[in-house]
């Protein structure tokens, strides 16, 4: 039997997963092929179904790696000692992805497959919860530094943060003159009247 070398299974995954991002975001997920993936990827279906044995497992992956790199970012911003700073660094960061034309459109894709399919629904509720659990804690943890305005309400202030995230991105849905890249000022006056200590 052959041995499978773990650093290559795990390229050949990412890089399904790279083309399948790349083609969901071109195409849609449902006007995507499994055979458009394997011709973006270079490899057979055949290949490409020891690593995912439909389009299905391979969305619900990219959901679950989002989830896995958010989680991530979030310990690094949790590490920092300006913890307002690293909540601003957070939406900033939002505000580029969104005004990533592929990034946005498969956010939009994976958003409306979770709404027709109920294990992708229950993949992207997980990583809502714990989008908004990780914004609870920075939140905590800013107000008990004085970063942040103690008297918030920090459950209902990070369900917020998170509806303002889902919102940037449907407004680039929704209107093509709206570049969010353009939007970092704004945003940043805003986060300060809300979340910063009141005189």
């Amino acid at each position: 039997m052959r041995k499978v070398d773990p650093e290559k299974h795990a390229a050949r995954r990412q890089a399904i997963l790279d083309a399948a991002k790349a083609c969901f975001a071109k195409k849609g997920f449902h006007q995507t092929s499994t055979a458009e993936i394997c011709a973006a990827v270079g490899m057979s279906p055949g290949n490409l179904f020891h690593y995912f044995p439909n389009k299905q497992a391979i969305i619900g992956a990219i959901v679950d790696q989002e989830g896995e790199e958010t989680a991530a970012f979030f310990r690094d911003l949790g590490a920092r000692d300006d913890l307002y700073g690293a909540l601003v660094e957070f939406m900033d960061v939002v505000l580029d992805l969104a005004g990533d034309v592929d990034f946005a459109s498969l956010a939009l894709e994976i958003s409306a497959e979770a709404g027709r399919e109920p294990t992708i629904a229950a993949r992207v509720g997980r990583n809502d919860r714990e989008l908004r659990a990780a914004l609870e804690q920075l939140l905590t943890d800013a107000g008990a530094r004085g970063q942040v305005d103690p008297t918030l309400d920090i459950a209902d202030t990070a369900t917020w943060i998170a509806a303002l995230v889902d919102g940037v991105f449907n407004r680039v849905a929704v209107d093509p003159d709206f570049k969010p890249e353009n939007h970092h000022k704004t945003m940043r006056t805003l986060l300060g009247r809300y979340l910063r200590p009141q005189a």
